[in-house]
């Protein structure tokens, strides 16, 4: 065979296992769910060092005739990130494994877990859709959770209250951790501010966090009334039930934390001229605070730039949304009639953005 053809041999063979590992790349989250599912990083987190295969399998609770299985389990976790493995020694039982930063966020101690969103995104309500996407696109219904579903994903979400409970749990986890980067690194985001209210705050993580942190700031958490119901506030914030699309309570400064990327252009615009009426009612200058992605494909590392493209398309099957870059985003200020803005990239993938009327 010359060289010609064994260059195209390569080419193939090379295709062949870019399409295999595209087509079988849900076996990662799965076998992810797993891990969170048995436990696995709390035990190894609870045994306070790294913990050996054999001691890993017996504190498992899984049947004896599935224990040689979680060394398969483990070796791909480990190649994924999730665990490094030390103690390399021929007797597979003897491998010792520990955490790493990102198994770290799966446990279920940490205040910045987002197992919860894992569990919301990999439930079987939310991956059924995927099954749909093609279908999606001959006929006219908005979203492919709809089509598959029988109803938008808030109004299933208002009449399941698992699937209510199970995405409340996953905003108010990334709140957590959003939360403390945001207080942390732009207090003064919130320096001379006496009112804020936080749209779609969900259950009031970030409400709860702002509150307690800026106690003369007066604090609201608005959200659908399913979603506040039964809440209890403070001092210095109070639960507000209500619709966006129709009225928002007036503010200093109105904050719309992974809001408008669920929402079509017209839909946000729609929701930032509900926010411009808010702050005009409180009778002085104020502001809006949004946190939410500024697609990049000038990212510093490919991985993070398919992540904000992962989320682009999970805006598109669930919602109306998109993730936008920073010429779309700056169509919606103005067209909702915003004249000044400010973005600050300070959360991840996220950014944080100011804007004026």
């Amino acid at each position: 065979m010359g060289s010609h053809e064994e260059d195209q041999s390569a080419k193939l063979l090379k295709a062949q296992t870019h399409v295999w590992n595209h087509i079988l790349s849900f076996i990662n989250s799965m076998s992810l769910k797993c891990i969170v599912d048995l436990g696995i990083p709390d035990i190894i987190h609870n045994h306070g060092q790294p913990m050996s295969l054999s001691n890993l399998i017996s504190s498992l609770p899984i049947h004896s005739s599935k224990t040689h299985f979680i060394h398969r389990l483990m070796r791909i976790m480990v190649h994924s990130g999730f665990f490094s493995q030390h103690n390399h020694t021929e007797n597979e039982l003897e491998v010792k494994y520990a955490l790493t930063d990102s198994s770290l966020l799966l446990l279920k101690s940490n205040a910045m877990s987002v197992t919860p969103f894992l569990q919301a995104m990999l439930d079987p309500v939310l991956t059924t859709p995927w099954n749909q996407f093609a279908n999606w696109f001959k006929n006219g219904n908005p979203t492919t959770f709809e089509m598959a579903q029988g109803k938008p994903f808030w109004e299933y979400a208002g009449s399941d209250p698992r699937i209510n409970s199970l995405f409340n749990d996953a905003m108010a986890s990334d709140a957590q951790l959003v939360t403390s980067v945001v207080i942390e690194k732009c207090k003064r985001v919130f320096m001379g501010l006496e009112s804020l209210v936080d749209v779609g705050g969900g259950t009031g993580t970030m409400g709860k966090a702002i509150a307690k942190s800026f106690p003369q700031l007066e604090c609201t958490v608005f959200d659908l009334p399913h979603v506040v119901s039964g809440l209890q506030g403070s001092e210095n914030l109070k639960y507000v039930g209500g619709d966006m699309f129709e009225a928002i309570p007036p503010a200093d400064a109105i904050l719309l934390k992974w809001i408008l990327h669920d929402w079509s252009d017209e839909d946000s615009v729609n929701i930032l001229k509900k926010c411009k009426e808010a702050l005009s009612r409180k009778g002085k200058e104020g502001k809006v605070i949004i946190i939410d992605m500024v697609v990049d494909k000038e990212m510093k590392d490919d991985e993070s730039f398919e992540t904000q493209l992962f989320f682009d398309m999970l805006m598109m099957v669930f919602f109306t949304g998109k993730e936008r870059n920073k010429k779309e985003w700056v169509k919606l200020f103005s067209s909702a009639g915003f004249n000044n803005y400010k973005i600050t990239p300070v959360v991840g993938l996220r950014s944080l953005i100011e804007i004026y009327p």
